[in-house]
């Protein structure tokens, strides 16, 4: 491309433009930097990943109202090994003093002791995110610190805090993995800095403008800043490369302005399908997609303004010392493959039609995980290698809550009663069942005369009490008609008495005043757990997996359960809900971002390539990647979070379909001036620079999140990321080459733009 026009294009305009005004566009960046460094703090982190459920599922549905409604206290799980039981009484009753705990659970059944080990069932003072429990957890740590303990809790933002500083080790890796390759594939050594001063401002900028959604997910927060270096540094290649090529003719000033022109069509049609690929993650139903498509795609658009208006400055202020540390290049002649690919090809592409068949099959059999119970990571925390070590000596607890109606404590009784007998529940914890005194429960329903006997308050003083209750509710007709066949739960006149002693309307002993307190006490924080205005929780202990076809049938048995006494007003919510509700709506975002992702990126190639047959060879050869990376979990018989899929099969189709760009593009100007093999060879020679360099830092940031992250989605999103991309480099190298030479014909008599001369 010639700039000495007399009269230059708009490009070529914009181009010196963003030269000649470096300096404004240096303090301009510099000036977004200082205000990203103090954005970064204000962005808030969610840790639930319940949270991004549809507000349609019945898991969000009864999380919503159980937050609106309930309180639930937070809690922890303490192992105490090598103790005496004697001992570990004499611990609990320490714990239990400490401020903040509110209760603790403990006794001799094999729940909470066995083998030695003792297991403290804490209940704290305060939600999860509630100051209160943290300290009152610290101080607990204190107190066991001369012992072998256990501690598992989620209080507060420990996850967060944990991602984050594993997240920091991952970036130092990738900064060294990345210099590294960039010394190795850089034709000047100065080339490096430049790259690195570009992508360090794109990634400062990324994180600090995340403030602008208010909060995003642990995830996006922990990825989303090796993702963009890896996914984005070769817009930055691109252009370095081209200003090298370009300065071997030109003066400084003219190379950077003909190499940026010539970039910015090439990057941009790389980076569309990039962003495609990411935006169809916004379409999931599970909306963590969409959490995570706005943040990559904005570090994407950030990176390549980056690249555009901050990366040519640099290069033509570095050019004297670009030009200075040339050195001899490191990247090894790949010719001998050349032609071997080029020799094989009649041969390989057959093996690769059976590699991708078998591929469809194996992936769509993949064994999905939808929570993280049945996963593993290479990389543990002190709270997961706590959590295993409890739940190996006392087994996993799997919790249901099952919200109904409230107000009717027969009907809640009974429930409670036909859970119980189920073989796959434990025990259940409903409200009407609280034990009051002499074998009543809280929920049952006394005569005056019962409630006189068990109170030993006088008959007379009782039906008083009973009438006033009656007129209280406006039941007029129990006061006319004769009050002994009165009915009242225990529970509702307790608080019915206690607030006529509190009103000075009745007067107790003082004996009777103190019980009346006790168990208003304790009323009133059940009634703060487990009965809000409108409805009742009951908490069932479940002994089955939280994830399995047996756990999802039982849902089911529960829901007809509490439906024969309650009618359709009922609601589940608990892990196994959770698990269900992401394995219902998994089917359906699998489907959206399969399709749309193909379809996206397939619209950009048509318009790139302008030809009809190309970008089906493109897709091919990524899709075919992506099935073979899923089939490795149904080989290696290993579930796979079901997210990992979703995310990382967008994101390869999307970002490594640029490496079929970068051979493609070379392929189509180079088969303008030579043969077809001779095209595909230098083509190759021409692309490996760039395919290495790129490839090598996203499949080495994939597999560094992978093996250095504690948190299975983001262990497992690392993993797949960085096995797809080897998968995708080795295609894209040996395969796709073939099919361009073998279907030349086609891409000739569908293309609607280009002749072959």
């Amino acid at each position: 491309m010639s700039i000495n026009h007399n009269k230059p294009s708009p490009l070529e305009t914009a181009a010196a433009f963003i030269v000649d005004k470096r300096r404004i566009f240096y303090i301009i960046y510099l000036l977004l930097i200082i205000f990203s460094v103090i954005s970064a703090n204000w962005v808030s982190v969610n840790n639930t990943l319940t949270d991004y459920l549809s507000e349609e599922t019945e898991t969000r549905r009864g999380l919503t109202l159980m937050e609106e409604e309930f309180i639930t206290y937070a809690t922890a799980e303490v192992m105490v090994d090598n103790i005496s039981y004697a001992s570990a009484e004499a611990l609990r009753d320490e714990l239990e003093e400490i401020d903040g705990v509110k209760e603790i659970a403990f006794d001799d059944t094999e729940d909470h002791y066995t083998d030695m080990s003792a297991l403290f069932s804490v209940t704290f003072d305060g939600t999860s995110d509630d100051g209160i429990c943290e300290t009152a957890l610290s101080e607990i740590e204190e107190l066991l610190k001369d012992h072998d303990t256990y501690i598992s809790a989620e209080l507060g933002n420990t996850k967060a805090e944990t991602t984050e500083k594993e997240m920091n080790l991952v970036m130092v890796i990738a900064v060294v993995i990345i210099v590294t390759v960039l010394l190795i594939t850089s034709r000047t050594y100065m080339e490096v800095p430049v790259l690195l001063t570009t992508f360090g401002t794109a990634a400062i900028l990324n994180k600090g403008s995340n403030f602008m959604f208010g909060t995003i997910s642990f995830i996006s927060n922990s990825i989303a800043v090796v993702l963009q270096l890896a996914l984005a540094i070769d817009y930055a290649i691109i252009l370095c490369h081209r200003y090298t090529e370009e300065r071997e003719t030109k003066g400084p000033r003219e190379a950077v302005i003909t190499a940026l022109c010539k970039s910015i069509p090439e990057i941009s049609g790389s980076c569309l399908t990039t962003l495609s690929g990411l935006a169809a993650m916004g379409f999931m139903q599970f909306r963590i997609g969409l959490d995570m498509a706005i943040v990559l795609i904005k570090a994407i658009i950030i990176s390549i303004m980056t690249v555009f208006t901050l990366m040519p400055g640099l290069l033509m202020s570095f050019s004297s010392l670009i030009d200075k540390t040339h050195h001899k290049s490191f990247v090894p002649d790949i010719s001998a493959v050349s032609r071997v690919v080029v020799k094989t090809r009649y041969i390989t592409p057959w093996i690769f039609a059976a590699l991708v068949v078998a591929g469809f099959f194996l992936s769509n059999n993949c064994p999905y995980a939808y929570s993280y119970t049945n996963l593993t990571t290479i990389t543990k925390n002190s709270s997961q290698l706590a959590k295993e070590k409890i739940d190996e000596t006392f087994g996993t607890a799997n919790m249901l809550a099952v919200l109904v109606p409230s107000g009717d404590y027969e009907k809640e009784q009974a429930l409670k009663s036909e859970l119980e007998s189920f073989p796959q529940v434990d025990s259940v914890t409903a409200l009407a069942s609280v034990e009051a005194t002499d074998g009543y429960s809280v929920g049952d329903s006394l005569t005056p005369r019962e409630f006189s006997e068990l109170t030993d308050i006088d008959i007379e003083a009782v039906r008083l009490i009973y009438s006033a209750y009656a007129a209280n509710k406006e039941e007029y007709g129990r006061i006319v008609g004769g009050i002994d066949d009165y009915r009242i739960a225990l529970l509702d006149m307790f608080d019915f008495v206690y607030d006529l002693t509190e009103e000075g309307y009745a007067s107790l002993d003082d004996e009777m005043q103190e019980e009346l307190d006790d168990m208003h006490e304790l009323l009133d924080d059940g009634k703060a757990q487990l009965e809000s205005g409108s409805h009742t929780r009951l908490v069932m202990d479940l002994n089955i997996p939280e994830e399995s076809e047996e756990t999802f049938e039982f849902l089911s048995t529960v829901r007809d359960t509490a439906e024969k006494h309650y009618g359709e007003d009922v609601l589940l919510a608990g892990n196994a809900t959770n698990n269900y509700d992401l394995s219902e709506s998994f089917a359906r975002d699998n489907m959206i971002i399969s399709v749309l992702s193909i379809v996206f990126v397939l619209i950009v190639l048509l318009f790139t390539f302008r030809s009809a047959g190309l970008p089906f060879i493109l897709i091919l050869v990524i899709q075919g990647s992506v099935w073979m990376n899923f089939s490795v979990p149904t080989l290696q018989d290993k579930p796979l979070f079901f997210m990992s899929y979703l995310v990382v099969s967008s994101i390869q189709m999307g970002a490594n379909i640029d490496y079929a760009i970068v051979i493609t593009n070379r392929y189509t100007e180079l088969r303008q001036k030579m043969n077809k093999l001779d095209a595909i060879k230098s083509s190759l020679n021409l692309a490996f620079p760039t395919i290495f360099t790129s490839g090598t830092i996203l499949a080495s940031a994939g597999f560094a999140i992978g093996l250095l992250s504690s948190d299975p989605a983001v262990s497992s999103i690392g993993i797949a990321l960085g096995r797809g991309t080897v998968i995708s480099i080795v295609l894209v190298m040996g395969i796709l080459p073939q099919l361009l030479v073998l279907g030349d014909l086609i891409i000739d008599k569908t293309s609607f733009s280009f002749k072959k001369k």
